[in-house]
């Protein structure tokens, strides 16, 4: 990827882990599934040209890249999966090359990441940046990934090749994202508020990506204004997609305001994650609709069960947790999760379960972490206080 088309698939990576959702089994036959996009709105004529343009041409792989990244953007956006679909037939011809061109490599790095296969995204990528070490995009999609992992020290070092490749911004981003969670958190907050002061970029997009990052940082660290600031202006900069929803909503949930949490959801309930901050928020207010939505919950997760699927074990998890009130279940789910991928929302339902459930194994997990990560999380840092009074 050339540096002009990083923060395009620089987000599209970023938030495919928390953004695309199983697809949905309706439990009523009359039910409204989803609405389709307008086949008249802008994105979906560039799709069909896009799609017209490459069977016309199936060998252009210039095409196809860009019809893939398209549909990499829409999965991002509107957190449906069947475009993750569309991007890898778009690929097809080189998807299974061994050392297909570097473009194809990063694209199928960002896909097989979303499912999961976090070593063969990794393969994908050090392939990359052993041909052309100058790729910023490599770099930056191999940091994310190794962060989502817990290998943060292999991170900052992907980060650190992004100097001279990437803007500054990019750059402090990259570098604040991974100090945050590995015993900087304050000092990678200030230089991020700092650097976007001192290097804004002219990308809606990479605005939220940073304000929200600042967001979730601020909440980590018990500064709820600040937090609360960031979130407003990520959700006002351009049409939120599931991550930044889903972010947000947490954040609403943990200081009371689920009344908020339901209107800001209540049309959107078509991606997995965010039907179950729907959920909860429905409990918290005693609305009689819970139970329905929860009931569509649960079949979507059993039918990701009978596909093999466990890319939501942390959704999954937290379901059994709050909403069916089964710490169990829960438990065993986020142990399966942690070994996965150690991101602050899995330390978190990690946390909690093991405390509802009174699991040993999961409450050494916790506590180890916090000792070998440094992670700063006032929240965590409350539950892991009760689990070693527990232990």
């Amino acid at each position: 990827m050339t540096r002009g088309s990083l923060p395009g698939l620089l987000l599209s990576f970023v938030w495919l882990g928390a953004a695309v959702a199983a697809p949905h089994i309706p439990v009523d036959g009359n039910q409204v599934v989803e609405r389709l996009p307008s086949r008249s709105a802008p994105v979906q004529r560039e799709l069909r040209r896009l799609r017209s343009e490459l069977r016309a041409n199936p060998d252009d792989i210039s095409l196809a890249v860009t019809l893939a990244q398209r549909y990499i953007d829409q999965a991002r956006a509107e957190g449906d999966p069947r475009y993750l679909g569309y991007a890898q037939a778009a690929l097809r011809p080189w998807w299974n090359q061994p050392a297909p061109p570097d473009p194809v490599l990063v694209l199928r790095a960002t896909l097989r990441q979303s499912t999961h296969q976090f070593s063969a995204a990794l393969a994908d990528l050090d392939q990359v940046v052993k041909r052309d070490s100058g790729n910023a995009q490599a770099w930056l999609t191999r940091a994310t990934v190794q962060t989502v992992i817990g290998n943060y020290g292999a991170a900052r070092e992907s980060c650190m090749r992004l100097y001279a490749r990437a803007p500054a911004l990019v750059v402090q981003t990259c570098l604040s994202s991974v100090g945050s969670i590995n015993g900087q958190a304050a000092s990678s907050y200030h230089q991020l508020v700092e650097t976007q002061a001192r290097y804004p970029l002219n990308s809606p997009g990479i605005g939220v990506w940073v304000d929200t990052l600042l967001a979730e940082m601020a909440a980590r660290g018990g500064d709820d204004a600040a937090a609360e600031a960031h979130f407003r202006k990520a959700m006002a900069a351009e049409d939120p997609d599931s991550y930044l929803l889903g972010a947000y909503a947490d954040f609403l949930l943990d200081h009371g305001r689920a009344l908020e949490v339901v209107h800001l959801l209540k049309d959107k309930t078509r991606v997995d994650a965010l039907l179950l901050r729907y959920a909860l928020a429905l409990r918290a207010t005693g609305a009689a609709d819970v139970v329905k939505q929860s009931e569509a919950l649960r079949a979507r997760f059993d039918a990701a069960m009978l596909r093999g699927d466990t890319v939501h074990q942390r959704e999954q998890a937290r379901f059994e947790l709050v909403l069916r009130n089964n710490p169990a279940e829960a438990v065993r789910l986020a142990k399966a999760n942690w070994l996965i991928q150690k991101e602050p929302a899995d330390l978190r339902i990690l946390a909690e379960s093991a405390l509802a459930s009174g699991d040993r194994e999961a409450a050494r997990m916790v506590l180890d972490w916090l000792r070998s990560s440094h992670i700063e999380d006032r929240r965590v840092a409350a539950i892991a206080a009760r689990l070693k009074v527990a232990a």
